[in-house]
C-alpha cells in the first residue's frame, strides 16, 4: 500500500532522504454492466470494498443478493441478482455528491438497536485503531476504520475514509457480523453520506478523533445513530442518542 521515493527534508539543514508514501489507484466498480463508478483508493481488498460498497449504499442487502464478483487490475465487476435494483441504484448517494442526501434519507429506515458500549471500550477502541494503522505510520497518507464486536475487531486501511469504511463493512459481512451488535471507530470527520452508509446497514455507533459535520448530525439524529466525535486521549464528545454509552 505505500512505495518508496527519494525527498529532500529540509529543516535547519536539507539532506536527501528515502520517504514512504501511499498508493492510490483509479478503480472502476461496474455492476450488472450498467451501473458504474470510478474511486480513487488504496487498489487491495477490492473484493471487501464491492461489498462493502453495495451494503453501504443500499444495492443490496445481504452478500447473498450478490451473484459473482471478478476483480481485474482497474476494475472490480460485480453481478447483483435483484429485481429491484434499477430503482436501488437511483437512490445511490455518492461521497463526492452533497445536494441528494437530504431526499436519500428519507429511505433509510432507523436503528433500532440496543447495543451498548462504556467509556472503556471507546478509549480502547481507539487505541486499538492507532496500533493497526500500519500504512499510516509509514506514510501518514491513509484513512483507517475498524469495527469492533463481541467476536473481535476488523479494520481496514485506504486513501479514502469513505472506501475505508467500505472495505470494513464487506470484510465484516464476509464474517457474518451482526451489525447491530458491533460499533465503527474511525478517522475522519463525519458527513451525511457516512452516516448513510451506517444506516443501511445497521451499525448504530460511530466514533472518530475528528469531528461531525452539520449534515452527519442530522443524518445520525434522525436514522438513530450514536454519534461520536472528538475521541482522543481520554476525552470524546457524544453528539446524538447518548444513551447507548456508559459514562461510569
Amino acid at each position: 500500500m505505500f512505495k518508496k521515493i527519494p525527498s529532500k527534508r529540509v529543516k535547519n539543514s536539507s539532506k536527501d532522504v528515502i520517504e514512504k508514501i501511499a498508493i492510490d489507484s483509479e478503480i472502476e466498480l461496474v455492476i450488472n454492466e450498467v451501473f458504474t463508478r470510478k474511486f480513487s483508493i488504496s487498489p487491495e481488498c477490492l473484493q471487501e470494498f464491492a461489498i462493502g460498497y453495495l451494503l453501504g449504499e443500499g444495492l443490496i442487502t445481504a452478500t447473498e443478493d450478490i451473484d459473482e464478483i471478478k476483480v481485474f487490475d482497474s476494475k472490480v465487476e460485480v453481478k447483483v441478482n435483484l429485481e429491484d435494483f434499477d430503482l436501488r441504484k437511483e437512490l445511490v448517494v455518492g461521497s463526492d455528491c452533497f445536494g441528494g442526501w437530504r431526499h436519500k434519507i428519507d429511505f433509510v429506515g432507523e436503528i433500532e438497536s440496543n447495543f451498548q458500549l462504556s467509556k472503556k471500550d471507546l478509549l480502547e477502541s481507539f487505541s486499538g485503531l492507532k496500533e493497526k494503522a500500519r500504512v499510516w505510520k509509514e506514510t501518514g497518507g491513509t484513512h483507517i476504520a475498524g469495527l469492533v464486536s463481541h467476536d473481535g475487531f476488523i479494520s481496514r486501511e485506504d486513501v479514502s475514509r469513505h472506501v475505508a469504511a467500505d472495505k470494513v463493512i464487506g470484510a465484516a459481512a464476509l464474517e457474518n457480523v451482526n451489525f447491530g451488535e458491533c460499533f465503527m471507530v474511525y478517522s475522519g470527520r463525519m458527513p451525511a453520506d457516512m452516516m448513510i452508509k451506517l444506516a443501511r446497514v445497521g451499525i448504530p455507533v460511530i466514533a472518530s478523533n475528528s469531528a461531525p459535520t452539520s449534515s452527519g448530525y442530522e443524518v445520525a439524529l434522525k436514522a438513530g445513530i450514536t454519534l461520536i466525535g472528538f475521541l482522543r486521549e481520554k476525552r470524546f464528545n457524544v453528539y446524538t442518542h447518548p444513551q447507548r454509552v456508559s459514562i461510569q
